[in-house]
């Protein structure tokens, strides 16, 4: 049925026209729904959901010169849920318990962490990194180069930029640091910096570095705040550090930051790094 070279562990449910490729390892309780595409060298790692018409290690540009698909190979983690129509390119490393929404495309030589929720109809570009414990909503375009660290929020519609002279051969890619907050509709232009926890409000534009803990809005963004300021509207509690408010789906669930973190040891630790 397939080449060769394939590898295939046990459980794994292969529905009506999918096509895998060469040197292609499917491991343990994999599904692999209708019509989807494996291409050559690409490991999908036990407990994972393809969805259906999803095309997994896509064509490099080096494909179209001779038609040729030369290796550039492409892992999956383990329990990944991909939905249908993902289109994933090669020389991309993506950890464990990933989740995508619809359509997504996700460019070549990214490096995506654990725990990493990707959004309908985002555009991850190629050279990206994208650390743990990331939420990346629907609809977010981040640009070749982005630097995302972990347990970060990126909302719908935001556009991470990185042409600082359109058109230009130089790019400047946009860093996020941890437990940063991007709201919607927000655009990063190239090369800024956002510390440590900061937000940047709904629509904002923003032009240059955020420092940490501090809330920016507007166009041009402007200071307006520290986080440690605002509360939630409903409750009337202080919100930020959000950390120390919302636990669902994050490692500390369990119990709390503090309680977690005076718990792990330094090379658990280095795992969220």
């Amino acid at each position: 049925m397939f080449d060769s070279t394939v590898k295939i562990g046990n459980n794994v449910t292969i529905k009506e026209g999918v096509r895998v490729g060469k040197n292609v390892v499917i491991e343990d309780d994999v599904y692999l729904d209708y019509d989807c595409i494996i291409r050559d060298n690409v490991h999908i790692k036990k407990g994972s959901f393809i969805g259906a018409r999803s095309i997994l290690g896509e064509y490099l540009m080096d494909f179209y010169k001779d038609k040729e698909n030369k290796v550039h190979p492409l892992v999956i983690g383990e329990n990944s849920l991909i939905r249908t129509e993902n289109v994933i390119y090669g020389d991309t490393v993506i950890g464990d318990n990933f989740q995508s929404g619809h359509k997504v495309t996700i460019r070549e030589n990214n490096k995506i962490g654990n725990n990493v929720r990707i959004g309908t109809l985002s555009d991850i570009q190629h050279h990206c990194y994208i650390g743990n414990y990331i939420s990346i909503h629907s609809n977010v375009f981040i640009g070749e180069e982005s630097k995302i660290n972990d347990y970060v929020w990126i909302f719908p519609h935001v556009v991470l930029t990185n042409d600082p002279a359109p058109p230009s051969n130089e790019l400047l890619g946009v860093t996020i640091d941890s437990f940063a907050v991007i709201a919607a509709k927000s655009v990063l232009l190239p090369g800024v910096h956002i510390h440590e926890d900061a937000l940047v409000g709904a629509g904002a534009i923003v032009t240059k570095d955020v420092p940490s803990e501090t809330v920016v809005v507007g166009n041009p963004a402007k200071e307006i705040s520290s986080v440690r300021k605002i509360k939630n509207k409903i409750t009337g509690e202080y919100t930020y550090p959000w950390r120390n408010t919302f636990k669902r789906g994050m490692p500390w669930q369990d119990s709390d930051y503090e309680t977690w973190i005076r718990n792990m040891d330094i090379n658990t630790l280095n795992i969220y790094k």
